[in-house]
């Protein structure tokens, strides 16, 4: 994507199911889950670059041994920081006690980090100083195993102070008014309230305190304490957590906005974010992987044992299709198949604006998430070729010069647009910024034809519009084309997201910029203070968390008015090429991914009440000219 965005957190969850010496004497090594955490983490490094962090339990553990252990980083490469402090930790016990390098049981109680289960975290900021101490999993001790808590997820709530206020009326005083130490509590707060319900009716029997501590960690129910802190949650999550005894989950969002995935066999229970690092780390079929269900929890017991149990009453899946689009890996077969045939489906669109002249057309790419949309763009083209061929033999008038033509004839596929790395604009002060950002991107020379040729450049999405205009349209005009067509994966992205991702401030979408555009062009501008007028009438009310009020403004102008305005704001006054901008329609979204119909940025129906509050409340903070979130 042109436009860096904030992406979506990771998470990772390995639980083994057989003592620590089976996987010494199967795999060779002790650090057989630490490895494969590892594997897991790097392989959804896409998904956090901000920082990273891991937690580990030691089932079982005597007194006086360290049963919990944590590690976060906030460095460049956050993941190998970690795991090399880890590994040293390793090597510095085998170098220290080389009499007890094979005793794996002794290595496993003195050795840090080495433990049963194992939680990590990548972490991509969406609110907040990027610092170790906003990195997961966030931590909660006690003295009582059963009581403390670990917690790290793939999630924003929208609802974050009705959470807060609901804790200070448990009577806690929390720390912090974040929706991370939000979700920390409350499950904490039902946590302890399990184990004290389990505490009274054992004591009532002809029990000892420490063999109720041991009938606590068996009976304990974490169904029940997940129904109970998440019946009022309202947002997009995959949350993951771990009790200091051994038991763990990972929960979903009953809309299932955010991804969450698993796999069980009789040495391991592992969940993650995406289904390829899965696969990868354990070289497993596509089909043992499986889903998480919306409203569900996986839970996994202190013996091991997993069981999918429902505590969120499940609604519409609606997950989020800018997932599909953009911020997961593309590897996924799934995802693969989707990403073509966006690709795809943009060709009629496509072969309209170049008045079906693939002969003076370049197709190419911004790299890379779009190559895969690209490859299914060039398919369609492909197709469309077909079936001209097939008319162009049908027409006996044709010369065999001609026929011949037609037959060799491929379309036109070059790599016009190279990202260069290695240059940084925050090097520099404001006012020289814009120069170094034109030259971010560079391009492939002497392959149009100056003023003739049509450049057709495909994107993921089109988010601000910001490196569209300061440099890559003004970067591929110096190539001389007739035309410059972007064309977007995504449809238009209209409206802020508050499950996940950094989108919350509506100025910076470039649809709500031509929005503005057309409203001032039309002599409309007065529905600005109109659509203001019903926000302010219904905040307070359920109303403000019913009815999107900025819909009305958008249903005011077509797609295409409003692809042309884009259009007009990307082109800079002095490129000289006519320039258009495509974008998928909603239509052609769901039809290229069938299962993920979570469209909130593009038609702005939100799938929970908070969001469309966060809506209203963007809108709002816009005409109040206020810079904070909207959440």
């Amino acid at each position: 994507m042109s436009d860096a965005i904030k992406h979506e957190c990771g998470i990772a969850l390995i639980r083994l199911r057989k003592p620590i010496s089976y996987y010494a004497e199967k795999y060779g090594t002790p650090m057989y889950g630490v490895n494969k955490l590892y594997l897991l983490m790097q392989k959804q490094h896409n998904r956090g670059q901000d920082g990273a962090g891991v937690a580990s339990i030691k089932i079982n553990a005597l007194p006086g041994i360290d049963y919990i252990s944590r590690f976060r980083s906030v460095k460049t490469r956050a993941i190998d920081s970690i795991f090399g402090k880890i590994g040293k930790e390793y090597k510095n016990l085998k170098d220290e006690y080389p009499e007890k390098a094979e005793d794996v049981d002794w290595i496993w109680e003195n050795m840090p980090f080495l433990g049963d289960v194992y939680l990590g975290h990548l972490r991509y900021g969406t609110h907040g100083l990027n610092s170790v101490d906003n990195c997961h999993p966030m931590v909660r001790e006690n003295n009582w195993r059963s009581r403390s808590l670990a917690v790290a997820g793939n999630f924003n709530m929208t609802n974050v102070d009705e959470q807060f206020n609901k804790l200070l009326e448990l009577g806690q005083h929390p720390k912090h008014k974040t929706d991370t130490t939000t979700v920390l509590e409350k499950i904490g707060h039902f946590l302890d309230e399990e184990n004290q319900r389990l505490f009274d009716y054992y004591k009532k029997g002809d029990y000892t305190n420490k063999e109720i501590t041991q009938l606590i960690e068996q009976n304990l129910d974490m169904q029940r304490v997940l129904k109970r802190a998440g019946k009022d949650f309202d947002g997009g999550y995959a949350m993951a957590g771990l009790t200091g005894f051994g038991a763990s989950f990972v929960m979903r969002d009953p809309n299932g906005i955010r991804p969450a995935y698993y796999y069980a066999d009789d040495e391991v229970v592992v969940i993650a974010s995406e289904k390829p690092a899965i696969k990868t780390a354990f070289g497993i079929e596509y089909s043992e992987i499986k889903e998480i269900a919306p409203g569900h929890a996986l839970i996994i017991d202190k013996a091991g044992n997993p069981e999918l149990k429902e505590v969120v009453e499940p609604r519409e899946k609606l997950s989020c299709s800018f997932e599909r689009i953009y911020f997961s890996r593309g590897n996924d077969p799934e995802i693969y198949t989707e990403r073509k045939n966006m690709g795809k489906l943009l060709c009629p669109q496509i072969l309209e604006a170049i008045n079906y002249d693939l002969k003076n057309t370049v197709f190419s790419y911004i790299p890379n998430t779009a190559e895969t949309s690209w490859l299914g763009m060039m398919k369609g083209i492909e197709n469309h070729l077909r079936e001209y061929r097939k008319k162009a033999i049908l027409n006996q008038e044709l010369s065999e010069e001609q026929l011949d033509e037609i037959l060799q004839f491929k379309p036109r596929a070059e790599k016009l647009v190279i990202k260069d790395a290695k240059l940084r604009t925050f090097i520099t002060d404001n006012d020289s910024r814009d120069d170094l950002v034109t030259h971010v991107y560079d391009t492939t020379y002497e392959v149009v034809k100056k003023g003739v040729d049509t450049l057709v450049v495909l994107d993921d999405s089109i988010v601000r519009g910001t490196t569209l205009e300061k440099s890559i349209i003004k970067m591929l005009d110096k190539l001389e084309p007739k035309k410059i067509i972007i064309v977007s994966c995504a449809p238009q992205i209209r409206y802020p997201d508050c499950y996940g991702i950094d989108m919350s401030r509506m100025k910076e979408f470039v649809a709500f910029r031509a929005l503005l555009g057309l409203l001032k062009d039309t002599g409309q501008w007065d529905k600005l203070q109109e659509t203001y007028n019903n926000c302010l009438a219904a905040a307070g009310t359920d109303a403000f968390k019913e009815t999107n009020f900025v819909q009305d403004l958008y249903n005011l102008f077509t797609h295409k008015e409003l692809s042309d305005k884009v259009a007009e704001i990307v082109k800079a006054p002095e490129v000289k090429a006519e320039v258009e901008v495509i974008y998928q329609t909603i239509e052609d979204l769901h039809q290229a991914c069938p299962n993920h119909k979570g469209d909130w940025y593009f038609t702005g129906n939100y799938p929970t009440p908070g969001g469309t509050g966060v809506v209203n409340r963007a809108f709002m903070n816009f005409v109040e000219n206020k810079s904070g979130r909207a959440y």
